[in-house]
């Protein structure tokens, strides 16, 4: 009987780390993989004029993906602000995507911000679903041509060393 329930709690361990390892395999609807060209979206502006996703191609973007209420998105903002203003940041355009549901909302906390860059309201989910932003904060390193070359899902601090060579090395990858 002894052997037994060993044999059972060695199989039941056994199944929990075999289920815990395995890798995430599930995506957002629509999902644009690592090495994939995005589609076209339009942008609802809520800091600036509406766009189209494809006018900031001819230039790589840095694409941050956030909502008003969510703390960790909070704390990466202002470090992607410097970024976009250091010479680093001039290699490519930076963006925000917010996944508010309500517009004043979002353009509240633009403001309390004072965010200088473009800010677009997601809507409908095309944008959370096309980039795969399942979690938050995200932030999505495209090439000129509109290709996906890295996804960065949390909060970091986007103007320091290591994020350089995150986006150096991603950058220095498409050539």
């Amino acid at each position: 009987m002894q052997i037994k329930s060993l044999w059972m709690a060695g199989a039941v361990l056994g199944l929990m780390l075999t289920l815990c390892s395995a890798p995430a395999v599930a995506k957002t609807p629509g999902e644009v993989d690592l090495g994939a060209t995005l589609r076209e979206a339009s942008l609802h502006g809520l800091n600036g004029p509406n766009r189209l996703l494809s006018q900031y191609r001819g230039k790589p973007l840095l694409i941050n993906v956030w909502a008003s209420w969510c703390g960790p998105c909070r704390m990466e903002m202002g470090s992607l602000e410097r970024l976009a203003w250091q010479d680093q940041g001039k290699r490519f355009a930076v963006i925000g995507i917010s996944t508010d549901d309500s517009e004043p909302a979002a353009k509240r906390y633009l403001q309390s911000a004072n965010a200088t860059l473009n800010h677009y309201l997601d809507q409908a989910l095309e944008l959370e679903h096309m980039l795969g932003a399942d979690h938050l904060p995200l932030t999505i390193l495209v090439d000129a041509n509109g290709r996906v070359l890295g996804k960065y899902t949390g909060a970091r601090e986007w103007d320091n060393a290591q994020s350089a060579q995150w986006l150096n090395s991603r950058l220095a990858s498409k050539k």
